[in-house]
């Protein structure tokens, strides 16, 4: 089972979700700053960080800078915990390299669930199918690695299963409900303007490729073969 790092100060919460996590088959580990995150992060690197946005001694949205900026962490699904709800919180998070959000208060057990349906949608890389080319796109699916015109592009674990979904559907318009149900693996709990943040996010990393990835307004998204564009 997964090994998840739990990163809150609110200790009596952060135990309440590490004894729900073990109950429900997780191996854990609590931290209460973020020093003893990032350090926890390097001894017994996670799966999943679960990561108040509100710490004690740096913020949520440091710790998640240091992890994707370590080769260590930098796949590691990073689910943001806040008790702000303002949509400018959620964006710096994904700014960040979150993968996603959950507002404070929540139900542990749907938070239970929720994480379960993230790390079922990411998959272990070697069961990923072979790497996808498209013009100056190359998506290594088993190394987990992107590349435009030959030059790595680092994205968040979320990132690179959006872009693999996408590719994979060529020319087909995914709505932003199909989106959140393949990808996140989640039915109504996340909005779906969040989906629009992280195909801005993603666009901008596709450099001069970035028109493949066409807005079909109203509708969805979709990726486009660049010998018809």
């Amino acid at each position: 089972m997964s090994h998840v790092l739990i990163v809150d100060d609110e200790r009596d919460l952060a135990e309440l979700i590490d004894f729900n996590l073990r109950g429900a088959g997780f191996t854990t580990h609590l931290s209460f700053t973020g020093e003893a995150a990032l350090a926890a992060a390097r001894e017994s690197p996670p799966e999943l960080v679960l990561l108040d946005l509100m710490l004690p001694d740096m913020s949520g949205i440091d710790v998640c800078r240091h992890l994707r900026a370590s080769a260590q962490s930098r796949g590691v699904l990073i689910v943001m915990l806040t008790a702000k709800g303002e949509e400018q919180d959620r964006i710096r998070g994904f700014e960040a390299g979150a993968d996603d959000y959950v507002v404070k208060p929540f139900s542990v057990r749907e938070l239970v669930l929720r994480l379960k349906a993230i790390l079922r949608r990411s998959g272990p890389p070697q069961e990923r199918s072979a790497p996808l080319s498209l013009g100056a796109l190359k998506l290594d699916v088993g190394a987990h690695r992107f590349y435009v015109e030959g030059k790595e592009v680092q994205l968040t674990a979320l990132e690179f299963r959006l872009l693999e979904h996408l590719m994979t559907r060529l020319g087909r318009v995914q709505t932003r409900e199909l989106l959140l149900e393949e990808v996140w693996g989640l039915s109504s709990s996340l909005e779906t303007r969040t989906i629009d943040t992280h195909v801005m996010r993603l666009r901008d990393k596709l450099g001069p490729a970035r028109a493949l990835l066409e807005t079909v307004r109203g509708v969805g998204y979709r990726i486009i073969d660049p010998s018809s564009a």
